[in-house]
């Protein structure tokens, strides 16, 4: 079959960019996602009608949020939620409540799901969502209010078939239940399959919580073991102490390595001898912050990223490694914890010094994958025990690592190359075998 899709006149293409891809010249994560699947393409020898089709979100939805706040003000909120394709399954993403979310941040992070869906062969494409906030300075009853009204603005495109949302920076379980209600009372039965990172009161897995951070440091090893690197002969620096961060951290430590530095939005930290894990996360709980934890020294956050260790895991947000940091990076592995904390530049310098970096789609699949398995045990009623969940996910990550490191060292790629083929690969496989309708 052909890989050469035509326009509508039946006339190849143009070279004019698709909707939902970054202009030309433009840095940020979109630009990173399109370099990242130029490269792929490439590497294939696709044609451009189809470059164009993997490139293009299918679906983009953008709303206004309107929020009554508790002093009786309204204010009105953007979400967005990009649906980048449906080739393999139903889209998959998380929802973030952030700040700085844009539609362009939201169609590069929808992107990323679909390769990391493919790349570890679960049945879905990609989807992220997110809406303009900085949920700090919002009431627990505000957040629910901009979640449930968010929820029903998005309604007609989201569900167990159609599009299922989860966590990501600034949700949590609660937020998924709440969405989840919200979806329930509208369809006049409860849906549970229609997100995961639920309670587990509420049907979600056990296990879904830590599964993000449980996966970076499945693959941390693997790749430590892959230098030749024993866990407890080396040291490690972790970027962000949230979601992922925390548990990697701790995770880390309990495998042997000496995590010597951790940071957070708010400042960052540093002990030779180690950090005592459990008791910063006392300490976080207790303060929300790293800072002034009395187990190690202050350290400015932009020297973690520069530290002299084996291990470096950016666990925050996108781009903090760039053309003006990389040169001076001295871990000798990064491991992406983080959605695109590496930009394209920055990954050229890093290859150049041969630092071995393991990208976003792999490092950090174990939400993704753990999220599968609540979405099959929520469809079908049936619960698994812990052990079955964690040995299943490991089983997962190592067999996607194996298979990365297989087609880097046949194709001479790095593993974000080799990760980002195999992919795209399995995503156009998909469309091709579907046909091109009509």
């Amino acid at each position: 079959m052909s890989t050469h899709l035509l326009s509508p006149s039946g006339t190849a293409p143009t070279d004019t960019a698709p909707t939902g891809t970054a202009p030309a010249g433009t840095d940020g994560p979109l630009a990173d996602a399109q370099s990242q699947l130029a490269s792929a393409v490439a590497t294939l020898g696709y044609e451009s009608g189809l470059h164009r089709l993997l490139a293009a979100p299918r679906r983009e939805m953008t709303v206004s949020v309107p929020l009554r706040r508790d002093d009786g003000s309204v204010e009105i909120l953007t979400g967005h939620r990009v649906q980048h394709n449906f080739s393999r399954g139903p889209a998959k993403g998380g929802l973030r409540f952030a700040p700085n979310v844009d539609l362009d941040e939201v169609r590069a992070l929808a992107m990323w799901m679909t390769w990391k869906c493919a790349l570890l062969d679960v049945p879905y494409g990609g989807a992220k969502g997110g809406v303009r906030i900085d949920p700090r300075h919002y009431s627990q009853g505000e957040l629910e209010r901009v979640t449930r009204r968010y929820t029903s603005e998005i309604l007609p495109i989201i569900g167990p078939e159609k599009d299922v949302p989860a966590p990501d920076i600034g949700t949590d379980e609660r937020t998924m239940a709440w969405m989840m209600d919200t979806y329930s009372v509208s369809s006049g039965y409860t849906v549970p399959g229609v997100v995961t990172g639920k309670p587990v009161s509420l049907g979600g897995s056990l296990g879904r919580s830590s599964a993000t951070s449980a996966g970076v440091v499945h693959i941390a090893l693997a790749a430590l073991g892959h230098l030749g690197l024993a866990p407890s002969a080396t040291t490690a620096a972790v970027q962000g102490f949230g979601k992922v961060g925390a548990g990697a951290a701790q995770y880390l430590a309990e495998a042997g390595v000496r995590v010597v530095a951790i940071s957070d939005q708010y400042g960052a930290l540093h002990h030779e001898g180690g950090i005592n894990v459990p008791a910063l996360q006392q300490h976080v709980e207790a303060t929300g912050s790293v800072v002034g934890f009395a187990g190690a020294e202050p350290l400015a956050a932009a020297e973690l990223l520069e530290l002299d260790v084996d291990l470096l895991v950016p666990a925050a947000v996108e781009g903090v490694l760039h053309a003006g940091n990389a040169p001076r990076v001295r871990a000798r592995i990064v491991v992406e914890g983080a959605n695109g904390p590496t930009t394209a530049v920055a990954d050229e310098i890093l290859t150049a010094n041969d630092v071995l970096v393991v990208p976003d789609i792999l490092a950090n699949a174990g939400g993704v994958i753990v999220s599968y398995f609540e979405w099959v045990q929520s469809n079908q009623a049936y619960w698994w025990s812990r052990q079955e969940v964690d040995d299943r996910l490991e089983a997962r990550m190592l067999q996607a690592w194996e298979g990365v490191l297989a087609t880097a060292a046949a194709r001479g790629l790095t593993l974000r190359e080799a990760a980002t083929v195999t992919a795209v690969e399995r995503v156009a496989d998909a469309h091709l075998t579907r046909g091109l309708y009509p």
